[in-house]
């Protein structure tokens, strides 16, 4: 009898943990101890051999429970479950997102290296890219979405790094404009860079389409990062992040992050197993109501224009790129106010069922102004460029009653184009 199948959101209620293994609690119990107790010194001393790599594990061999910087049921169990979306060999979560970013920038660049990257990218990366990485001596170069192929591998060529390059790292959906990068093409550009000696890694963060919509490594991606306070949190009560990516890989993650201490705890590891199990039917009513509030906001006489890859003009050539990455268009927004901040702040201070907050993915819609908020670092220059602009609106959606969210964004656009009739009149009245 051939053996069957189950889907990752069935897995999600059991997989990696037996009853028995806890008085028969149909859930797992949080782990709530430092330390583990061995049977024997020789099954300690097989245990850190195996956690510092000193040696390759035998044949059925796993690491056992040592102590919970390096290990823990609740840890374990979380990360074999998280393996199952984005079918990878293993995983490593830590306490945040921008952990698990710096972590992976950390360990595959080193002084002289080159990393290339996309732009934009949420705003702590981008800061850790611009200020923390040129103080240890990692070169850095950028390209965004409008760049061909053959642009990207000039700017490498003339960068006089080329032979440094390490690791292209890409957020893509871009954090906040929805802009979308061919992870093939990247892939490519790392192939061309690659030698025996060296690979050339990709790293891609697909916290914007969550493990549901997109999985990066089937596309030539090395390493996924997660901002999992998001979609795979999903309740806007816990912090944490995850990287995953085949077994080399993530060894090497899982053992920078054992030295920098970086690593959850069993009740954050706890509350994102709780979180997993809804994530399908969470994330799927929350693209449902982002695809109906998308295309009435298209059509609002209020809006300039809206970022969304349910939109997307199916003659475009990231269409095409989005048939191929993705398997639906994802719950964030961005919409462009016509006018500045002015009407930007107008409209998000006139909301009453969207939350004024950053974040996203949470069950609960939320907006915010990304120029000055998540990326008020980013240069004003790039911000320009990247069309992060004062009049831009970051909505995620949640899984409200989509007529509720469409009742509230109207009647606080209503409230903006009162305030643009006020200031006109106002103008007219003092010529």
């Amino acid at each position: 009898m051939n053996k069957y199948n189950l889907s990752p959101e069935s897995l999600m209620m059991s997989y990696g943990y037996e009853p028995e293994w806890s008085e028969g609690a149909i859930k797992p119990p949080i782990f709530q101890t430092s330390t583990f107790v061995f049977k024997s010194a020789e099954e300690g001393k097989a245990y850190f051999e195996l956690a510092y790599g000193l040696r390759d594990k035998n044949k059925n061999e796993q690491l056992g429970l040592i102590y919970s910087r390096l290990n823990n049921p609740n840890l374990e169990i979380l990360e074999n479950r998280l393996c199952l979306w984005d079918k990878a060999d293993d995983c490593a979560v830590f306490e945040s997102g921008m952990s698990a970013i710096s972590t992976v920038l950390m360990e595959f660049l080193k002084p002289g290296d080159l990393l290339l990257y996309s732009s934009p990218v949420y705003g702590g990366t981008d800061h850790f890219i611009h200020h923390f990485l040129p103080s240890i001596g990692v070169n850095t170069l950028c390209f965004d979405a409008s760049d061909s192929k053959e642009d990207i591998i000039e700017r490498i060529e003339q960068s006089g790094y080329k032979a440094n390059l390490s690791l292209i790292y890409i957020e893509t959906p871009a954090n906040p404009t929805n802009d979308i990068i061919d992870i093939s093409v990247c892939k490519e550009i790392a192939d061309l860079y690659s030698s025996e000696e060296k690979k050339v890694h990709i790293a891609v963060d697909n916290t914007y389409m969550g493990p549901l919509w997109s999985q990066p490594l089937k596309h030539g991606a090395d390493i996924v990062l997660y901002s999992a306070t998001k979609y795979i949190g999903g309740h806007s009560d816990v912090i944490a992040g995850a990287v995953l990516g085949n077994f080399e890989i993530i060894q090497r993650v899982k053992t920078l992050r054992t030295f920098l201490g970086n690593m959850p705890s069993p009740h954050t590891c706890w509350l994102l197993l709780r979180s997993l199990e809804t994530l399908k039917v969470r994330m799927e009513q929350q693209m449902q109501n982002a695809n109906i509030i998308a295309k009435y906001l298209n059509e609002h006489s209020q809006v300039e224009s809206v970022n969304y890859l349910g939109l997307l003009d199916k003659e475009s050539k990231n269409y095409k790129i989005y048939q191929k990455q993705y398997s639906a268009p994802g719950a964030m927004i961005s919409l462009y106010i016509k006018g500045g901040e002015e009407e930007a702040f107008f409209f998000l201070n006139n909301l009453k069922l969207f939350k004024l907050a950053v974040s996203l993915g949470s069950t609960e819609s939320l907006a915010q102004h990304p120029a000055s908020m998540t990326h008020a670092g980013v240069e004003p220059s790039s911000k320009q460029r990247l069309k992060i602009t004062d009049n831009l609106v970051r909505l995620s959606i949640g899984i409200e009653n989509y007529e509720d969210l469409i009742w509230d964004i109207n009647q606080a656009l209503e409230k903006v184009a009162m305030l643009d009739t006020a200031k006109s009149s106002d103008f007219c009245g003092r010529v």
